[in-house]
């Protein structure tokens, strides 16, 4: 019984180690995992490559131009992902993230015939593109509430 317990205190150690880790890196990478997903997607819309061009393009119809709107909202997205990386900025980020996003789901009411395969739940791979927007939004949430600690944090250090 005794050896049970030792093996589950040492499990329980690694687990705690584990998290610990998790806890430290999680947010860092999940900080420039966003940044790279906006610089990226923001760059093949200015270079007008995107595959989600004619979608926009489409959503944006009473635009004069709605390519030069595509070109815009790639380089908002580029702003968001540059300004996740550098953390005086994040929350600047997350306020473009924020203003944009609304935004991306109008193709789910003004397309639905491109959105959906069946009505409410059958998602297109264009619909299944917009809903993912919502792990975005999350770890906007996650990546902001993280902000404010490194800098208490920071400042306590310095205070003690």
């Amino acid at each position: 019984m005794t050896e049970l317990i030792r093996n589950l205190k040492r499990i329980d150690q690694i687990d705690a180690l584990i998290t610990r880790v998790m806890g430290r890196v999680g947010p860092i990478l999940l900080t420039y995992s966003i940044a790279v997903i906006f610089i990226w997607f923001g760059l093949l819309k200015v270079l007008g490559i995107s595959p989600a061009q004619e979608l926009v393009e489409n959503t944006v119809y009473w635009f004069k131009d709605p390519a030069d709107f595509v070109v815009i909202l790639g380089f908002w997205e580029m702003a968001i992902g540059i300004t996740m990386c550098i953390r005086p900025l994040i929350r600047i980020s997350i306020l473009l993230l924020f203003l944009q996003m609304p935004g991306t789901f109008l193709p789910l009411v003004l397309l639905p015939n491109v959105c959906f395969t069946e009505l409410p739940v059958g998602l297109t791979m264009e619909g299944q593109y917009i809903v993912k927007n919502l792990v975005l939004i999350s770890a906007a949430l996650v990546i902001g509430g993280s902000v404010r600690n490194g800098f208490v944090k920071r400042n306590h250090e310095l205070m003690n």
